[in-house]
């Protein structure tokens, strides 16, 4: 029987999110009406995931968080609101400890919170699944050092890495970004499927803690070596030529695709403007598909790709599927990638700046 613990002051919320849970076979669902009274509620009771709200009287959510983290480490999932207050929040909480996210679609009390029914249930349940990590006798796998450094004044486009991810994605992205060097020879584009009202704060998060600089692609802009390009939520990102010069567009988020920004429709446009040997595809955590057919037909074409490993994934969906289609040149652990970023990036680099595009 899996334990579930809902935090919410809105005892409307509590119940709809109490209904939803509860009635699935396996769950059993206890609330707590804000952060004191939830620790009380932990200490008690044992829960073995938390749903935590950000927004709280008495107790918030990030102060309740880091209590937890703390005294009775468990899956925490957060829920908070669409707006940048509630990004901003939700990074912090993911940086203190918290497995993943959900985003409130109507608001701090969220009356239309059943839309989303199957993502909420899919998200405790992968939460769930990750409690081995919060062993406190569990060995922390060696991690690389932040890179540091000045910024490239050669943006001259030589190739271009794509990163795709979706569930667990933020946390597994500011595991791998921040050590990428400020001299990376290439352009860096991820697909990370988000809300619209979070890429941007994402974004600039990333920014203050990368060596190279990360923009959100909200407006056409040039793809330059040198940038972290973030695709904006709710949309999707493309490749175009513009006066003969490599340009990301960001276009609506098309029917086609079940998640946005789409990596799949992303690579389409890598695999039309880039020969596949100046591409380098990373498929990181996260459910369904998303990019593994693109990323395979690019590494049967000469690129290079690689894959998150199975241990490291909040949801080995993504990865696992490049790697069932034979897909991924490396299957690599979260800690591992991105230095093998930087050694496939240089030996594209040394391939020479593209000159002509068509």
């Amino acid at each position: 029987m899996m334990k579930i613990l809902i935090v919410d002051d809105s005892a409307l919320m509590r119940r709809y999110l109490s209904e939803m849970l509860g009635e699935v076979v396996g769950i059993h669902t206890t609330t707590a009406r804000d952060g004191i009274d939830a620790l009380e509620v932990i200490e008690r009771e044992n829960p073995d995931v938390v749903t935590l709200d950000i927004n709280m009287p008495e107790m918030d959510g990030l102060t309740c968080l880091s209590h937890i983290m703390t005294r009775f480490p468990r899956p925490v999932v957060m829920l908070s609101s669409l707006t940048e207050a509630g990004a901003m929040a939700t990074f912090e909480a993911l940086e203190m400890g918290a497995v993943d996210y959900i985003a409130k679609p109507g608001g701090t009390v969220s009356l239309n919170i059943k839309e989303i029914r199957s993502q909420i249930l899919i998200k405790v349940r992968t939460a769930y699944r990750q409690r081995h990590l919060f062993n406190k006798k569990a060995v922390l796998a060696s991690k690389p050092v932040p890179s540091v450094g000045i910024r490239t004044s050669d943006t001259h486009v030589r190739g271009i890495i794509s990163i795709a991810s979706s569930t667990g994605g933020p946390s597994a992205l500011e595991k791998v970004l921040p050590f990428l060097p400020a001299n990376l020879p290439l352009p860096v584009v991820v697909c990370q499927h988000m809300p619209g009202s979070f890429t941007g704060v994402f974004a600039q998060r990333l920014d203050g803690r990368c060596a190279l600089n990360v923009v959100e692609v909200n407006k056409a802009m040039e793809l330059k070596a040198g940038t972290i390009y973030i695709g904006q939520g709710d949309a999707d990102c493309m490749l175009s030529l513009r006066d003969g010069k490599p340009y990301l567009v960001t276009l609506p988020a098309s029917a086609s695709f079940n998640w946005h920004p789409s990596a799949s429709r992303f690579l389409q446009s890598v695999h039309k403007y880039f020969p596949a040997q100046r591409t380098l595809s990373a498929i990181l955590t996260g459910m369904g598909d998303d990019g593994s057919r693109e990323a395979l037909k690019l590494y049967q074409a000469g690129g290079i790709t690689m894959a998150e490993r199975e241990i490291d994934c909040a949801v080995f969906g993504m990865p696992k599927a490049l790697i069932e289609l034979s897909g991924a040149g490396s299957v690599l652990g979260i800690n591992e990638m991105s230095g093998a970023i930087v050694a496939g990036a240089e030996k594209i680099a040394k391939l020479g700046v593209i000159e002509t595009w068509v």
